[in-house]
């Protein structure tokens, strides 16, 4: 059984840092795209990066996040710097087949077939 264990959010001041964790069990991550997503209230879960082979950033997080990954943690990280208020949102980690989410798009939720229970990152002004 996969399971995805999100760790690391929090509140943070504007312009401030903080780095999410993601532990993976029943699979190994190296093998799988491995993705962060984001939820707002009221809004649509949007992607934000996205790490197999290389790595994909969503045009609102590139230059200020940074995902990476420690197979012999099988863990995946996002660190997140210069953070905006518009950042704060319900972060979910996810895990798909690199065929499946090739042929869907890394960017779309849809691709990957496991996720995280998520942790809220709130970010003031």
């Amino acid at each position: 059984q996969v399971q995805l264990v999100e760790s690391g959010g929090g509140l943070a001041q504007a312009g401030g840092s903080l780095r999410l964790s993601c532990a993976a069990s029943g699979r190994t991550i190296s093998s799988y795209f491995m993705g962060w997503f984001r939820q707002a209230p009221g809004k649509e879960r949007e992607f934000v990066a996205a790490i197999s082979v290389i790595t994909y950033y969503a045009d609102s997080v590139k230059g200020r996040f940074t995902i990476s990954r420690d197979n012999a943690k099988n863990t995946v990280y996002l660190q997140m710097n210069s953070l905006k208020p518009e950042d704060t949102a319900v972060y979910y980690c996810a895990s798909g087949p690199r065929g499946t989410i090739a042929r869907a798009g890394v960017m779309t939720p849809s691709g990957y077939d496991y996720w995280g229970q998520g942790t809220q990152v709130t970010v003031s002004s």
